[in-house]
């Protein structure tokens, strides 16, 4: 690696030569209805010059629109662009806006956890992020940490006894909705919602269909298209299974599960038991997408074309789509059957065209990108080379900047000789919320077609906030574990929902008469009643959890196991003990005689997950076992042979590119491939299905206001000491 380092500090120097930049305080004000250049200046005790110098998108004469983000100079700043002079009294130094608010009658303690946000922190009391920062002043000068003990201001607030139970209805949850988009529905945040639904688990978003929700009435109407639900009870008959319920009822196997608790308790269905199934009535006229697909009619597509296209006949389309019986019109939106298939790709119930974005480029459109990354310049001394390399192999957030950012540059080049022309600016944000709003007040983003980082989820929520007004895309390169709104966020990294419903769809499609396994500790708990849903049949290993260890009985695990059939055992822990207990414990059974007394019969076994949690990946874990055990798992991305791009790479950094340099170039080709077709990401994205690159596939799909949302996924397996694809 040290051709790899010498080369990176030598390019980041280079790029970052000159770009020092002055510390600052700030204040950020969310504009609320009615108000007024003049009146928030007016709260802050500053000018509107004051504003306008940090807020270039805002011009003097100009309404301030709802919810737009404002930069706001803090305490002791002096307005830069007519500083304070004895020809120039007026202009005041600004003060702290708090010291009219409300007094607190008096204060709790919060121990941060975990991935919590300022913001977070602030919806969940109740009060604003400026209240919490007032108590706790090294919040103005440094990041929020784990384990930090914050003083939480108290003040008046209305009773629950005083809360009208009038102003609440019962929301009966849908398929595929989420937390977020009910919330956004209601017009609340997800913290008052669960606030309102104390059942709600905390450490986990999971949301199951037919729950019901208390929320908030929205005034003047209602939520249109709920599902009315009554329940009825059912007595189970011998040899009863999901399957069948599912088709008797026209209820998903893992509701069931949920409304019935004891179902898991008593390790699946049993004769007598006597278990709830929702009866419901759907108040809705919509088409069923659950039996069509649907295709808008492009410009100049003709009658012959079009059925070519679909691999339908003129005659059953019309039979489907009566209108067309007055012609064929752009616009249109045909409905097929949904088993339909042809030359294109279906998304949710929609047919995109295959589009060969390498034959659609227009070399007219000149994507210009920013890429804004922790490089950690400020920890880099040039005259020390050693010291430099072994602060990136620390700080992982300089390693993956580097990894991207390289990557990156091979994309660039590539993308140069297909005659793209790119303008690129790169920019250092230090890991730092301060240094990138310090970057925003100097940027014009509206000038950007996308912005690339930052890595942070704070600093990507800043960016993604000032970047929604001039409708730039910002793309997350790596996960990004935020519940707020950011409708202009492409985040690339594929969920893990979405990861374990392509796993267990790939297992539901390969299950034939196998005995099945699942052994998940109590974090994974919901993962283990999907699973058990989906393989009613499957028995639970129970995991012993104690403070200091955690693990399973071996000689239960014995008893467990079918000498007659294939064995697949579904692992859920993000706990590498236990994965390392467990995938000893599971080899040392594989391909061998349990108990020779009774039978000579030897066990295959066979191991999954479906979410290869950091857990798998402990240098504890032995290679060979998971490979014995031919071990497979969903993935974001594939393994990298010797491609073109990894050739290009090793000539120009000296190195194999690990996996972000192969997200970073795989990243960057795909988005300036589509902004070269059309320089405008939310327009393509709705044109585009999947596309592949070396280690990596992208589909994006909006998820109403929350963003654009990675769908595309590999199936990959331990076979041979390789890990390879299973197609």
């Amino acid at each position: 690696m040290n051709q790899v380092y010498k080369n990176i500090v030598i390019l980041l120097l280079f790029v970052f030569v000159g770009c020092k930049a002055t510390a600052q305080k700030f204040l950020t004000h969310p504009v609320k209805k009615g108000e007024t250049l003049e009146s928030v200046a007016k709260k802050y005790k500053v000018t509107p010059a004051n504003i306008l110098t940090y807020n270039k998108e805002i011009r003097e004469g100009q309404d301030l629109k709802p919810n737009t983000i404002l930069v706001i100079p803090a305490e002791g700043t002096v307005d830069q662009a007519t500083p304070s002079t004895p020809n120039n009294p007026r202009t005041p130094v600004a003060k702290d806006p708090r010291a009219e608010q409300e007094e607190p009658i008096g204060f709790t303690s919060h121990k941060v956890r975990k991935r919590e946000t300022l913001y977070g922190i602030a919806q969940r009391y109740n009060i604003t992020e400026e209240d919490i920062k007032r108590y706790n002043r090294d919040l103005y000068s440094a990041q929020l940490k784990k384990r930090m003990v914050l003083k939480i201001p108290k003040y008046r607030r209305v009773k629950p006894s005083e809360v009208n139970e009038d102003d609440y209805e019962t929301y009966t949850v849908a398929a595929k909705e989420t937390r977020w988009s009910i919330a956004h529905k209601y017009g609340i945040t997800i913290d008052s919602m669960e606030t309102l639904n104390p059942s709600l688990a905390k450490n986990t978003s999971y949301l199951a269909e037919g729950a019901e929700l208390k929320m908030p009435k929205i005034a003047g109407s209602s939520v249109q298209n709920q599902v009315t639900e009554l329940f009825i009870s059912y007595t189970v008959p011998a040899k009863m299974n999901f399957y069948q319920l599912e088709k008797k009822f026209n209820v998903k196997s893992d509701e069931i599960v949920r409304l019935n608790p004891e179902i898991t308790e008593r390790g699946g269905l049993k004769e007598g038991m006597v278990i709830r199934i929702p009866e419901r009535k759907v108040e809705t006229g919509e088409v069923n997408t659950d039996n069509y697909i649907f295709y808008e009619v492009k410009p100049k597509q003709t009658e012959f074309s079009l059925t070519r296209k679909l691999g339908i006949s003129y005659t059953e389309l019309l039979a489907l789509n009566p209108d067309l019986q007055n012609g064929l019109k752009a616009g249109m939106v045909l409905k097929l059957p949904k088993e339909q298939t042809g030359d294109f790709e279906v998304r949710n119930a929609l047919v995109l065209d295959k589009i060969n974005l390498l034959d659609s480029i227009n070399v007219a459109n000149k994507p210009k990108l920013m890429f804004m990354l922790p490089f950690r310049t400020d920890k880099i001394d040039a005259e020390n080379k050693a010291n430099t390399r072994q602060m990136i192999e620390k700080r992982t957030d300089a390693k993956i900047s580097l990894g991207l950012y390289t990557g990156a540059l091979i994309a660039l080049d590539s993308l140069a000789e297909l005659g793209i022309s790119v303008d690129v600016k790169t920019l250092d944000n230090q890991l730092s919320p301060l240094k990138t709003k310090s970057i925003l007040i100097s940027e014009d983003l509206s000038s950007y077609s996308a912005v690339i980082g930052p890595l942070d989820v704070t600093s990507l929520q800043e960016v993604a906030v000032r970047a929604s007004q001039h409708r730039v895309p910002v793309i997350a390169p790596i996960p990004a574990d935020t519940q707020l709104s950011m409708s202009n966020v492409f985040f690339s990294y594929t969920p893990d929902d979405v990861l374990r419903k392509r796993m267990l769809g790939y297992l539901k499609s390969k299950v034939e008469e196998q005995n099945i396994l699942i052994i998940a500790d109590s974090t994974n708990a919901i993962v283990r009643d999907s699973i058990l849903a989906h393989f009613p049949d499957a028995k639970v290993v129970e995991v012993i959890e104690e403070e200091k260890n955690i693990g399973i009985n071996r000689e239960k695990v014995a008893e467990l196991l079918s000498e007659e059939q294939e064995n697949w055992v579904i692992v859920e822990t993000d706990n590498f003990r236990l994965a390392s207990s467990v995938t000893s414990i599971l080899n040392s059974f594989h391909n061998s005689v349990i108990d020779p007394e009774i039978s000579n019969k030897k066990v295959f076994v066979r191991m999954f997950t479906t979410n290869k949690y950091k857990a798998f990946e402990n240098e504890v874990i032995s290679n060979s076992h998971l490979s014995n055990l031919n071990f497979t798992f969903p993935s974001v991305y594939k393994e990298v042979g010797n491609d073109a791009f990894a050739k290009r790479y090793r000539k120009r950094f000296g190195d194999t590119p690990d996996r972000y340099a192969v997200r970073g170039f795989d990243l960057t080709y795909d988005l300036v491939l589509k902004l070269a077709y059309k320089n405008d990401l939310m327009e393509v994205s709705k044109l585009i299905g999947e596309t592949e690159y070396a280690g990596n596939k992208f589909s994006y799909e909006k998820d109403f206001a929350s963003g654009y949302f990675n769908q595309a996924s590999y199936i990959m397996s331990y076979e041979k000491m390789r890990i390879k694809e299973i197609k």
